[in-house]
């Protein structure tokens, strides 16, 4: 073994169990692909447009990406919108489960994905009870 190579079976170290999902595969792809902004390179090297995903889909794009970020699995997305880049919504996600469920603490989370689904950020916007009802 050559110096500063580490052995992989040393003791006191296993490999990992966490096995790496499609999407690292597909942002090792978007890297390697080469190309910046918002196009794609076809086979002729012109640059074509990202394909915007349909509501639909960026809405369960939003709730997985996020579940997978807070480990808490959302309970309804209340707003989405087309935005200039993409989609943006707003995530109802149980924070602390609490008896009677009324008292609950739900919070709301803003999420900005890419056209293509990919969620690029993120933000708590509200905190409140399950039973709370907004004054309007």
């Amino acid at each position: 073994m050559a110096a500063g190579e580490e052995d992989e079976t040393a003791p006191g170290r296993r490999p990992s169990s966490r096995r790496t999902g499609d999407k690292t595969a597909r942002k090792t792809a978007k890297k390697s692909s080469g190309t910046q902004g918002g196009g794609r390179s076809g086979e002729d090297g012109t640059k074509h447009a990202a394909r915007r995903v349909s509501a639909s889909q960026a809405l369960r794009c939003a709730a997985q990406q996020l579940q997978e970020l807070l480990g808490k699995a959302p309970e309804s997305v209340s707003a989405m919108k087309p935005t200039e880049d993409g989609w943006q919504a707003d995530v109802e996600v149980l924070e602390l489960e609490r008896v009677p469920g009324t008292t609950s603490v739900m919070a709301s989370y803003r999420v900005i994905l890419d056209e293509e689904g990919e969620l690029m950020a993120y933000e708590r916007t509200r905190r409140y009870t399950r039973g709370q009802i907004d004054r309007r």
